[in-house]
């Protein structure tokens, strides 16, 4: 059986942090790009950051550039989304998604996903 589990969301106030964990069962994430997507309220999904399959890259949409880190455990099968200084602007929906093979550029196609975890910065 393939699984791709999020956890981690939760609500926080503006400037907190959190740690999106997403693990895989059933297939190995060392050959696979991993993206983080936002849906955010009223607005479509957009991709805030991916690792390469390699973990020798990553990118980050501008907005979430020097708070949000992506990183990768192989050994636990799991890929992480560091977001420090949250700003209600980060609020949404967020997917982990997994590309066989890719390297995060244009044309990607994300074989599996995870379930989504809210995220809602608040006072």
């Amino acid at each position: 059986q393939l699984q791709f589990v999020e956890s981690g969301g939760g609500l926080v106030q503006p400037g907190g942090s959190l740690r999106l964990a997403c693990t895989a069962s059933g297939f190995t994430l060392d050959y696979y790009a991993i993206g983080w997507f936002r849906q955010a309220p009223g607005k479509e999904r957009d991709r805030v950051s991916c690792i390469k399959s390699s973990s020798d890259g990553t990118t980050y949409v501008d907005s979430v550039k020097g708070r949000f880190t992506i990183s990768r455990d192989n050994a636990k099968n799991t890929v992480y989304l560091q977001m420090n200084n949250l700003q209600r602007e980060d609020t949404g929906v967020y997917y982990c998604a997994a590309a066989f093979g890719s390297t995060c550029g244009s044309g990607a196609y994300w074989d599996y996903w995870g379930q989504g975890t809210q995220v809602t910065v608040s006072r």
